[in-house]
């Protein structure tokens, strides 16, 4: 199962567009992998294969153009509902049949995805190690001896092993990111709201958030376009529009800590990780600029040692009174704590939080986002079993404080450590910020060149920005528009941009046609009968559009052009009453390559 099968989501969707891969041939290959994995514990249900296949054979009838998901195998944390599956919270008392979708998963399954199965937590997402589980300790992807991380253990996993390309996970206090980190995978934790958590088993209700887990951060920002928007069943979801992601800026602020602040409990390979992730950010043309770390600190402190482990307590006090002997030992010791707290103490807190929450909207006044590391360092699982609560909370060091002030984070690779431990940051930024973040991701993440996962699956190239903002529209060139051929100054004399260049789907046959300067003419063929034509995409504002399409002469026509890729972009065709004289030119593949052996011929 090498880089060559399609490993991300864009690539599987792509192929499925393409015809070259079909949603039921990727969800048989998800399961053989499963199977081939062999670890029971990264699931805690898995739906039946034949069932699984089924429905993506049913996306056939569907227009792929209209679907970003378009059969893409996703698997959920059980603490999350989805129809046909138990939501269980790793806790078998607890276990109960939702009657609909979670939000969050509905707006999947609309988008194309196929549910394929549940995954493993620590029990109620009470922990950030993914050991605390009666359904087992799912091994990390990366190294056998390490833990996979939580509580979003099965989730992380799932990614980091290859099995899918895609898993939602929860992020109240850390879950969605230092699992992502010890998986060598990105973990995207929204602003607060923006993903609807109607549906989900509550850790804290008024933090909680719903996580994405995927190889790439284009992934990752694909899957939270799919799921955000406002919700009338959730009463904590706000109306946060998703910004488009953009070329990296030119004048990036991020935000370090002051000298000495940095705590990696003596974890010298973690500093120097750290460090070096630090430098390449100033490669990348960022300013570093420092910050006081100590109020974001005190706000950690706040979650576990505050109020906040009272809604904790709030999800499972009948289970504590009833079965206190169903929950985990730990969970139950950390949860239990939440019954002692008084509502003085519960407004004591909130005031204070209320003040970090303004020390922190004045240290982002000048600052773009904050760069940290995702965790202070990685435990074995023998070290955690042995030490559960104190290095459970050494692994929130830099997540803890994300939620109580407002912030939306995304966890990246950063490199592979020399002892095999992978080491990974966070971009932390206000609330609404979630597409900036991605911006400045993404290119940090290809810029390290890290394979992506546990599989060694190189990272593609970046995928061009789409250049339609607003007023841009896109326009597929094939012929004498070609930027360097006779009539590309008809297009920049208009300020058009190129945006990339590809291919026709399939479908299309070229001619040569007798016209001066000499033009090609592409015409639409039965699907599969014709063969993928070369061609550039440009893009022209609204008027430039108009004047553009205005000027072309028959037998020209602008029609919609299908892609490789599935996508349509209006472009050339030629009007078919004028072929009777034109050579077909099909086998060129292409415009350049006909006229480049016509001037050696």
């Amino acid at each position: 199962m090498g880089a060559e099968q399609p490993e991300t989501i864009a690539a599987i969707v792509a192929a499925h567009r393409a015809g070259t891969m079909t949603p039921a041939q990727t969800i048989a290959r998800t399961y053989q992998r499963i199977r081939d994995h062999n670890d029971p514990a990264i699931f805690i249900s898995l739906r039946d294969e034949k069932d699984a296949i089924a429905e993506a054979e049913k996306l056939a009838a569907k227009d792929p153009a209209n679907l970003p998901l378009y059969g893409v195998p996703v698997a959920v944390k059980d603490n999350i509902d989805a129809l046909g599956f138990p939501t269980t919270a790793a806790c078998p008392a607890f276990s109960f049949t939702p009657t609909h979708d979670s939000t969050a998963v509905e707006r999947l399954r609309s988008a194309g995805a196929i549910i394929i199965g549940k995954t493993n937590l620590d029990q109620f997402a009470t922990g950030l190690v993914g050991v605390r589980s009666p359904y087992g300790i799912p091994k990390n992807s990366i190294r056998e001896d390490l833990i996979p991380g939580g509580s979003s253990s099965g989730s992380a996993v799932a990614v980091g092993a290859g099995l899918v390309p895609l898993t939602l996970g929860t992020d109240t206090a850390g879950s969605g990111r230092v699992p992502a980190m010890l998986n060598n995978i990105v973990g995207l934790k929204p602003s607060l709201g923006m993903i609807s958590t109607a549906g989900l088993v509550p850790a804290c209700r008024t933090l909680d958030c719903i996580s994405v887990f995927a190889l790439t951060v284009d992934d990752a920002a694909l899957a939270l376009s799919v799921m955000a928007g406002p919700d009338q069943a959730d009463p904590f979801s706000r109306d946060r529009p998703l910004g488009a992601i953009t070329p990296f800026p030119t004048n990036l602020r991020l935000g370090v800590p002051r000298n000495g602040q940095l705590i990696f409990f003596g974890d010298k390979k973690a500093e120097a990780a750290y460090a070096d992730a630090l430098k390449r950010w100033t490669t990348l043309g960022a300013t570093l600029v420092e910050f006081d770390l100590e109020p974001f600190y005190e706000t950690a402190r706040l979650l576990y040692e505050g109020p906040w482990v009272a809604e904790r307590f709030l999800v499972i006090k009948n289970l504590l009174a009833s079965a206190p002997d169903t929950i985990h030992p730990v969970t139950r010791e950390i949860t239990a704590a939440g019954a002692r707290l008084t509502a003085a103490d519960t407004f004591s807190a909130l005031y204070r939080l209320q003040g970090l929450r303004k020390i922190a909207e004045r240290t982002f006044a000048n600052i773009d986002a904050l760069v940290l590391p995702t965790a202070p360092t990685a435990y074995t699982t023998a070290q955690v079993l042995a030490n559960p609560i104190e290095l459970n909370s050494r692994l929130g060091t830099y997540t803890n404080f994300v939620n109580l002030l407002d912030l939306c984070g995304l966890a990246i690779p950063a490199s592979m450590r020399a002892d095999g431990i992978p080491f990974g940051i966070t971009l932390l930024a206000p609330a609404g910020r979630d597409a900036m973040l991605a911006s400045i991701g993404r290119a940090f993440h290809a810029d390290t060149k890290l394979t992506v996962g546990a599989k060694g699956v190189p990272q593609a190239a970046l995928a061009p920005l789409p250049a339609n903002n607003g007023d841009e529209i896109p326009i597929a060139v094939v012929g004498a528009h070609l930027s360097g051929m006779a009539l590309n100054g008809e297009l920049t004399a208009l300020n058009a941009k190129l945006v990339e260049a590809t291919k026709t789907a399939p479908d299309y046959k070229l001619y040569a046609l007798k016209t001066a300067p000499p033009k090609p003419g592409l015409l639409r063929v039965a699907a599969g009968t014709g063969a993928s034509i070369e061609l550039e995409i440009w893009s022209l504002s609204s008027s430039g559009f108009g004047k553009f399409v205005n000027a072309i002469p028959a037998p020209m026509a602008i029609g919609t052009v299908r892609l490789a890729d599935g996508r349509s972009v209006k472009g050339f065709l030629v009007e078919p009453e004028v072929l009777g004289e034109a050579r077909d030119i099909t086998a060129y593949g292409g415009w350049r390559a006909f006229m480049k052996d016509a001037a050696t011929g």
